[in-house]
């Protein structure tokens, strides 16, 4: 019943995070929440259907300064990506029924004061987790950071770290439709075989057992590299910087390697980036959600008519959350690694 008073699962954070977060610094907690947003307000009341889990949100477990992003917390719920179904509403743009995603809590139920960051969901058949990633933040991310940022070419060559994560698999699908040759790196052999055969990389290889990275990438881009989409850092990035060719272009998107050091690796061949006249360049989606009807306009086509293919790793269950985001920073998940909350 609208306005009655219902149980409400939440993750809570302890305390700030030092090293590798683990599922003990996130607490599973229960509080209540009424049904119905104050008199008078602009707030959305949301179900929570599927919750994202994304690597910046390791950088919000510990206090920091001048983030584009704020810190967690602690004793509050955590938030994130997610998708929901609005069960009251005070805000004009936004009615009782509607689905949308955005930044919500990490709970069954979350009150949004200012819902200006939510974008209502139109196009329903398509699976909804899907805007969780290759239709919500991971999605307009490959697509900003590849297209926006690179400026790619038919023919040129590409490399992704992290390949087979929510964001490198489409971006080496996007490349590959272009017409570019596409390498991706990833840390298990059953992620290098999906690389391979069910997103059409190229060629792909496992970090872990190639320790010469440098080597490495000598073999597969015999000429170098062209555009190289980052989601690693450290010793990767190092090695990409000798073998990028001259006017390369960078697109640094992440750097999951160095998230859980107390002090970031050092990088030794920045001269590169002047002899090789490369363009490395970072961005925030944020900066881009303009151009969300386009990137729409782009996709969704290409999923309906199966040029893209798309692979989720589900966790059923709120109180399985904590160790779905913590197996981020072991590689444990495969593909976009989604929540599931409740059903619709």
């Amino acid at each position: 019943m609208e306005g009655e008073e219902v149980s409400n699962k939440q993750i809570i954070l302890k305390d700030y995070v030092i090293g590798f977060p683990k599922e003990s610094d996130m607490i599973l907690k229960t509080s209540t929440i009424k049904l119905k947003v104050p008199e008078g307000s602009n707030a959305v009341l949301l179900k929570n259907l599927y919750l994202s889990c994304d690597p910046y949100m390791r950088n919000r477990m510990r206090k920091m300064e001048g983030s584009y992003v704020e810190s967690f917390t602690p004793g509050s719920p955590i938030t994130g990506y997610g998708v929901a179904k609005v069960v009251d509403s005070g805000h004009p743009n936004f009615k009782k029924g509607d689905l949308a995603w955005g930044k919500t809590g990490w709970e069954e139920y979350s009150l949004i004061p200012t819902p200006e960051v939510f974008f209502k969901i139109g196009h329903t058949d398509v699976p909804l987790s899907y805007y969780t990633g290759i239709l919500g933040m991971p999605g307009m991310t490959a697509y900003v950071g590849f297209y926006e940022i690179c400026s790619p070419k038919k023919g040129e060559y590409v490399f992704i770290s992290a390949a087979s994560g929510a964001v490198g698999q489409l971006v080496g699908q996007f490349a590959k439709l272009m017409g570019c040759y596409v390498v991706g790196s990833a840390g298990t052999k059953e992620k290098v075989d999906l690389l391979k055969n069910k997103f059409g990389f190229d060629a792909a290889f496992n970090y872990k057992e190639d320790q010469d990275l440098d080597e490495a990438l000598k073999r597969y881009f015999p000429n170098g590299i062209d555009i190289y989409f980052e989601n690693v850092g450290g010793k990767m990035l190092d090695a990409v910087l000798l073998n990028m060719r001259i006017h390369g272009r960078i697109a640094a998107c992440g750097m999951i390697s160095q998230y859980n050091l107390e002090r970031p690796e050092g990088i030794h061949n920045l001269f590169c980036l002047i002899l090789k006249r490369i363009r490395l360049e970072g961005f925030i989606v944020n900066d881009y959600y303009h151009l969300y009807p386009k990137f729409l306009d782009m996709i969704l086509p290409y999923i309906k008519e199966g040029k893209i293919e798309y692979v989720e790793d589900i966790a059923e269950g709120i109180e399985r959350s904590p160790a779905a985001l913590v197996g981020l920073f072991s590689g444990r998940n495969v593909g976009k690694q989604v929540v599931v909350v409740a059903h619709e």
